[in-house]
């Protein structure tokens, strides 16, 4: 059999997503995202908020932000830095907003490139729950974001044993290849930040300071919004 390439020889990418709620968007989606783009020479990271996240159901203690109020702030949050932009595509799509009809549709749009989504490692472990599983990991690449202490670490005990048949592992040990879709999973270590949106909203609802966890150009808009604090709108 040919020698798998390294992790370092995989095909090469030029176009990050990060999806997801980003309610509220903060500063360690921002940091992965920079970090992970940076380490595999992408060219444009576009963030994606969630219109219905099908795998967070409503709770009135703990709400989501109207969504037109999220785009807003992940919007102000990435407005600076040129190698991030905002796409709406799951905003502008009726219906839950499932990871494979946006892969889908990303896909055509970077042909003939793949485009590389981003995640980390917690969420990648459940991926064999998300809608599609196996045409998931065909139809894009996967970055997916280790920290310290847990890396440098083997993808095997990462990848779900029910996922792993149509990939072979690259030489390092930190990437693996899809047989037949040329698609790659890879382990990008970043800095450890202990930063969560749930965390957040937990610290506004309590009163206590999330300057510094927050952009600045969105931290007096999130808190002056009410939506973590029973005074705003429920999700729309």
């Amino acid at each position: 059999m040919t020698p798998l390439p390294t992790g370092a020889e995989l095909a090469v990418a030029r176009t990050g997503v990060l999806g997801g709620t980003f309610n509220p968007i903060h500063v360690a989606h921002l940091r992965a995202a920079e970090e992970i783009a940076e380490q595999l020479g992408l060219e444009q990271v576009l963030f994606v908020p969630s219109a219905r996240p099908p795998h967070k159901a409503e709770d009135r203690d703990d709400p989501i932000a109207p969504t037109e109020m999220r785009l807003g702030w992940v919007r102000a949050a990435v407005a600076g830095n040129p190698l991030f932009a905002v796409d709406t595509l799951e905003i502008e799509r009726d219906g839950p907003s499932y990871l494979v009809d946006t892969l889908t549709e990303l896909r055509e749009r970077t042909a003939p490139e793949l485009p590389v989504f981003m995640l980390g490692a917690d969420a990648f472990r459940e991926i064999e729950s998300w809608r599609a599983p196996e045409k998931l990991l065909s139809l894009a690449h996967f970055a997916v974001a280790t920290r310290p202490p847990k890396g440098p670490e083997a993808l095997s005990r990462w990848l779900p044993p029910s996922l792993a048949a149509p990939f072979e592992m690259t030489d390092d040990g930190r990437a693996a290849r899809h047989r037949e879709a040329g698609t790659w999973i890879r382990l990008v270590e970043i800095t450890a930040l202990d930063v969560s949106a749930s965390a957040i909203r937990e610290a506004i609802r309590a009163g206590r300071s999330v300057r510094y966890l927050l952009p600045e150009t969105i931290h007096d808009a999130v808190l002056d919004s009410g939506c973590y604090t029973g005074e705003g709108r429920a999700l729309g």
